[in-house]
């Protein structure tokens, strides 16, 4: 893991850097603040978690309690549009969620700038990021300089394998999930072979208060936030990406490898024997547009299946544009194909099921009637062609088409 760990670490140069380049902002930014709050170091770079090359910065803006009924997110705006030469940089874009944010972009760094009342208890927070230093503070009293190393283990691990982000279209593991995993269980490898015994509903609670917790909230992993005992903090993980986790784990015990940790790119020789989509995504917020592909993705498979095309196997990914693909094992279907009606007992249903179809030999299957109906695209490519003006797809991509077969 050595070998790793060199190549997920950043170096003296690069924190040297990046702190710099943080602390300089933190500082002009507070010249502004007029004594209404504070900036300070957030997310992972705070917590000396983050991975080498990640340029995000978060610096959060704890408002003083006074300001909890006002609107900080304009306020802290019109304090941004003050920094000057930042603005000429980049320009400030502001981000839409449960409360406005900012980013500004000043190469090679993304800084994003959140709005919070300064608390220090969660049970106190207006807003759920008003906790976020509070979960800064916990890793950082509970993580030494080994545990960082393992956290970042855990976290580069996940990336590899597209399954880190809480993200509404990921719906993976938050960095927080992973830094409480790895702190609960010591080390990476320890967590590795923990994982691979996890049940769906498994609870992982570090301070030992899971009580209160809204069961609505619930997810196939339950980890309890250590500052904010009525939190799950991988309620947006999928089911998907949870045994996706399980079965990587299993796979790294058998054969402890670099190759988990290094992120493999999709190429189309990958992909051979698929049918593959391209898509434009619309422009906005990433969560956003990401939700909107993943429905579309999803309801091409869903339509895929309903028609009768087998799936084997089916995945997507997202850069400048996304890629759908599809292995389909059937890519022929029959040119005709059984239209079932009601079953023989529901007469009314099925007096007006044989006046629809008059014209049509009925037969019967089991306790049903059916007919058959001649199938308009019997390939898959034509099929899909079609499937793809669909009005459902029109608010959801800028374009989308057959990449290749």
């Amino acid at each position: 893991m050595l070998t790793v760990l060199r190549d997920i670490t950043p170096d003296n140069t690069e924190k040297k850097a990046l702190l710099n380049t943080a602390g300089a902002f933190i500082k002009k930014l507070n010249s502004k603040l007029n004594k209404e709050g504070k900036a300070i170091l957030g997310g992972s770079v705070a917590k000396n978690t983050w991975l080498k090359g990640d340029h995000d910065i978060d610096i959060f803006v704890m408002f003083n309690k006074k300001y909890k009924k006002e609107d900080i997110s304009s306020i802290l705006e019109k304090r941004l549009k003050n920094l000057g030469d930042i603005n000429k940089i980049s320009g400030i874009r502001k981000v839409h969620g449960s409360r406005d944010y900012f980013q500004i972009r000043k190469e090679p760094y993304t800084f994003e700038i959140v709005p919070i009342i300064n608390i220090n208890k969660a049970k106190n927070a207006v807003n759920i990021t008003d906790v976020s230093p509070l979960h800064s503070k916990w890793v950082s009293k509970r993580a030494n300089k080994k545990i960082l190393d393992q956290i970042r283990l855990t976290k580069a691990f996940c990336k590899a394998n597209n399954i880190y982000g809480a993200e509404s279209y990921i719906k993976g593991f938050s960095g927080y999930t992973l830094e409480i995993l790895t702190i609960y269980y010591k080390s990476f490898s320890k967590l590795m072979k923990e994982a691979v015994n996890w049940k769906k509903g498994q609870i992982i609670d570090v301070e030992k208060h899971f009580d209160g917790l809204n069961k609505s909230k619930e997810s196939p992993l339950i980890v309890i936030d250590p500052v904010q005992h009525d939190r799950n903090t991988s309620a947006a993980l999928s089911e998907n990406k949870f045994n996706k986790f399980i079965e990587l784990a299993k796979e790294f015990n058998r054969n402890p490898s670099r190759e988990f940790f290094i992120r493999k790119k999709v190429s189309l020789d990958d992909l051979k024997g698929a049918v593959i989509l391209k898509a434009i995504p619309l422009k906005g917020k990433n969560d956003v547009v990401g939700s909107k592909l993943l429905k579309s993705f999803e309801f091409i498979a869903k339509r895929l299946k309903e028609e009768g095309y087998k799936i084997d196997d089916y995945n997507w990914e997202w850069n400048k544009h996304a890629l759908f693909w599809y292995f389909v094992k059937n890519k022929t279907l029959p040119k005709k194909y059984k239209h079932f009606g009601p079953p023989v007992k529901e007469e009314e249903h099925l007096k007006k099921f044989k006046e629809k179809y008059k014209n049509k030999e009925l037969k019967k299957q089991g306790n049903r009637v059916y007919i058959e109906l001649k199938r308009e695209n019997p390939y898959v490519l034509d099929f899909l062609k079609k499937l793809l003006k669909h009005l459902y797809l029109r608010d959801k991509v800028k374009d989308i088409g057959v990449l290749k077969e």
